[in-house]
């Protein structure tokens, strides 16, 4: 056995090792594959609810999708939003979308051997179907689900229902599984849970326009817009219903594919 084995190293004789640092693998972007090609994503509960109080004048759903069509070349608008569906006999297990014409049959039948109040809510859930129904023939692609009911106590401390879709996951997952079809997005709300998504959507080179009300969007959501952000508000000329046409908006004419809001 060789002595130099045993030997001890002058000090300094030998380099310290130097770690070795593995290359950082960077994400590759998801290309879309149709440029200039935009998806509108529209958050009803954030944007709509309440009606007239909420956006300060009633819409014209028509206008506002050839204004998203127009303005952002939108292919698709998917409409986010929930219904109470009583004793439906449905589940999100059976992979199938809300049947929307099966729920107001049932619920028709239902109204039938209810008492006043019971009906009431009942004709608050068939109002909601059928304007849901009527964006479906706009063209909007609907997402619609059944509205979670938890009760509250009012001001004369009596019980009411409060809804909740929840469709917040439901639109994110819609935003990243369709991404490779779009290079532009349109996001229609002002929820700072959705600042994530977007965020890293324009990283990965999308284009991220933002319509909400400005007191109602989070700061993250404009700052990611930038300049693409709108007031929602400030759109009230091209897509407002004005009140003398309201009671004839939703006339729908023979052998006509769209609904259009009556002048008269």
């Amino acid at each position: 056995m060789a002595l130099g084995f045993f030997m001890k190293r002058r000090p300094g004789s030998q380099k310290p090792a130097v770690p070795v640092q593995k290359p950082v693998a960077k994400e590759t972007p998801v290309r879309s594959e149709a440029s200039g090609v935009s998806y509108a994503f529209i958050d009803a509960s954030n944007m709509f609810w309440g009606g007239r109080e909420n956006v300060g004048f009633k819409i014209d759903y028509g206008k506002l999708l050839n204004y998203l069509k127009t303005k952002y070349s939108v292919a698709k608008a998917f409409y986010y939003g929930g219904v109470r569906i009583f004793d439906y006999d449905y589940s999100i297990l059976d992979g199938k979308p809300l049947d929307l014409a099966l729920l107001t049959d049932h619920l028709k039948e239902l109204k039938k051997n209810s008492d006043e109040n019971q009906a009431a809510l009942i004709d608050v859930s068939l109002n909601k179907i059928n304007f849901y129904q009527r964006l479906q023939e706009f063209g909007y692609v609907m997402r619609i689900k059944p509205a979670k009911v938890f009760y509250d106590e009012d001001d004369l401390n009596q019980e009411r229902p409060i809804l909740k879709a929840n469709c917040d996951v439901d639109m994110t997952f819609d935003m990243m599984r369709y991404m490779g079809q779009y290079s532009g997005v349109v996001a229609m709300t002002g929820d700072g849970d959705f600042a994530a998504i977007l965020g890293y959507l324009k990283n990965q080179g999308r284009s991220v326009a933002v319509l909400s009300r400005f007191e109602r969007t989070a700061k993250e959501i404009r700052q990611i817009a930038g300049d693409s952000f709108v007031d929602f508000t400030k759109l009230k000329h091209v897509i407002e219903i004005p009140d003398r046409a309201a009671g004839h908006y939703w006339v729908k004419k023979r052998n006509s594919h769209s609904h259009k809001a009556s002048s008269k």
